[in-house]
């Protein structure tokens, strides 16, 4: 019983570890991503005027949400869509990984 519950946690901690690698790793690339996001949007995800939005801290689901109807049309801004229409869907995962673990 103790050998199969120390195999339990340890199995649980390998899990733990392997998601969190994987999304530092996805954080890492939406950084990288983010740096023509900057001269808008902030190094750290906060503009300097008040007709860009925010991004650091929103949340990931809501990010993506908005990226997606831009690349897609169903949201119209002329910037926005130019600059979302060349991003795969891990892009914009990454993107919203990174701003969403902004503080």
């Amino acid at each position: 019983m103790v050998k199969l519950r120390s195999f339990l946690i340890t199995m649980t901690a390998m899990v733990f570890a392997t998601q969190t690698q994987a999304a530092d790793k996805l954080i890492s690339m939406g950084k990288t991503k983010s740096m023509i996001c900057a001269s808008c949007h902030g190094s750290a995800g906060i503009s300097q005027s008040p007709i860009w939005p925010n991004l650091a801290g929103q949340k990931s689901g809501y990010l993506e949400k908005q990226l997606i109807a831009f690349r897609d049309g169903s949201r119209k801004e002329p910037t926005m869509s130019a600059m979302a229409k060349p991003l795969s869907d891990s892009d914009i995962k990454a993107l919203a990984a990174y701003y969403a673990s902004l503080k």
